[in-house]
């Protein structure tokens, strides 16, 4: 059973990363997007993309190896009502977030140019922006459910 503890720990660890970090680049990035000074939004652009791959990506990845690790050795069938819940949710909440990660790097890469070249952000960037934003909504709720699902185990809603 200390195998499994050991799980577990990683687990939940990497879940607090995960949504913790995602959040944290979130608030940022929103805040400086709104701050109107240029630098500031490139050098959190940098920092945000920095932590989706040095931290995201990683816990992305042992997010679900430990949790199927746990499911076979409860015993549980990955046809249990929460687990199927709690696969789907995590699976709305990366693919919002690859969308994310793309329109990130990007949006990092057009502020880069409008601050070496004494520029004004283009509009496109705006546009990124609006979409990054309301891609992290339902990324955000979806996790949220994860965490419940994981949690409350229910056998129905």
């Amino acid at each position: 059973m200390e195998y499994y503890a050991l799980i577990k720990t990683l687990h939940i660890l990497s879940s607090v990363l995960l949504v913790g970090t995602g959040f944290g680049s979130a608030f940022y990035l929103f805040f400086a997007n709104r701050s109107g000074d240029i630098r500031a939004q490139a050098v959190v652009a940098r920092l945000v993309v920095r932590a989706d791959w040095w931290f995201t990506t990683p816990t992305v990845i042992i997010q679900p190896v430990t949790g199927l690790l746990m499911i076979y050795l409860a015993g549980i069938p990955l046809s249990n009502f929460w687990v199927m819940w709690g696969i789907a949710m995590y699976l709305v909440a990366g693919l919002c977030w690859l969308l994310v990660v793309w329109l990130q790097i990007q949006m990092e890469k057009m502020l880069r140019i409008a601050v070496t070249q004494n520029q004004d952000v283009p509009e496109r960037y705006w546009r990124f922006a609006k979409y990054w934003e309301r891609l992290g909504y339902p990324a955000f709720v979806a996790m949220v459910w994860v965490f419940y699902l994981m949690t409350a185990k229910p056998s129905s809603f």
